[in-house]
């Protein structure tokens, strides 16, 4: 049985507002990070610009994907909005809901079929669940689904080709956004996960495919970007 480690480093830092020990990340390209577990506790002036511009671009009924400890579903909720924070973790939820998040729903994104949402928001990265290219479509085709009429979708993601250059990583078979990761912490290990990292280019030709209207709204300089897209009409 793996544990929630991701889970367990959050509750902990909730409760002392500091890590004993690192939570690490180790990656399919050879990597160990440690992952700064207070970027989940931001407070409104500590979130970056791209985010803050997603937010500001949020709509209607919200669906906040992969909403980890609620920093951006407590932003949007203190603007007044109907939000529905969703998270696989349990341990998350439980946090959200003690830090004041009211809609909390523990689920799996791919599995979920509550309607409709006027915005699907994945930051921080998040649409990365999708863990592969054809997860991502599968993401895009279950999205419309969730949908109202005038719905829309709104992600950053990065792309991740500078690490083979700058770091001589070998390039993989399959798409080099396509990323395994497996979390550490406390010496105990979580279930490996894929995660997907993905191009502009690549990212609007399967947009594209799959019927939707994509514009790219804003890139920082580590090659994030942030994209508003909506399943096309007609």
């Amino acid at each position: 049985m793996h544990r929630d480690v991701y889970g367990a480093a959050l509750f902990d830092f909730q409760e002392k507002g500091e890590l004993d020990e690192p939570l690490l990340l180790h990656s399919s390209y050879g990597d160990i990070e440690e992952m700064p577990v207070e970027v989940f506790y931001r407070e409104e002036e500590d979130i970056p610009e791209l985010e803050y511009i997603a937010l500001q671009l949020c709509d209607g009924k919200v669906l906040d994907v992969g909403a980890g400890t609620g920093v951006h579903a407590l932003f949007l909720q203190e603007k007044g909005f109907q939000v529905d924070a969703l998270e696989i973790s349990e341990i998350a939820c439980n946090i959200m809901r003690t830090r004041g998040v009211q809609q909390v729903i523990c689920a799996d994104f791919f599995t979920f079929h509550e309607k409709p949402y006027d915005t699907l928001l994945f930051l921080m990265n998040g649409i990365g669940i999708a863990g592969t290219l054809e997860g991502f479509k599968n993401l895009l085709r279950h999205a419309k689904t969730l949908l109202s009429d005038r719905g829309q979708l709104l992600f950053d993601s990065s792309d991740i080709s500078y690490l083979y250059e700058e770091y001589r990583i070998q390039r993989p078979e399959h798409y080099f956004g396509e990323i395994n990761f497996q979390y550490e912490y406390k010496k105990q290990k979580g279930e490996p996960f894929k995660w997907l990292y993905i191009d502009q280019n690549t990212l609007i030709k399967i947009a594209h495919e799959e019927g939707w209207v994509v514009q790219v709204l804003f890139e920082d300089e580590n090659d994030q970007y942030l994209v508003r897209m909506e399943p096309r009409k007609g």
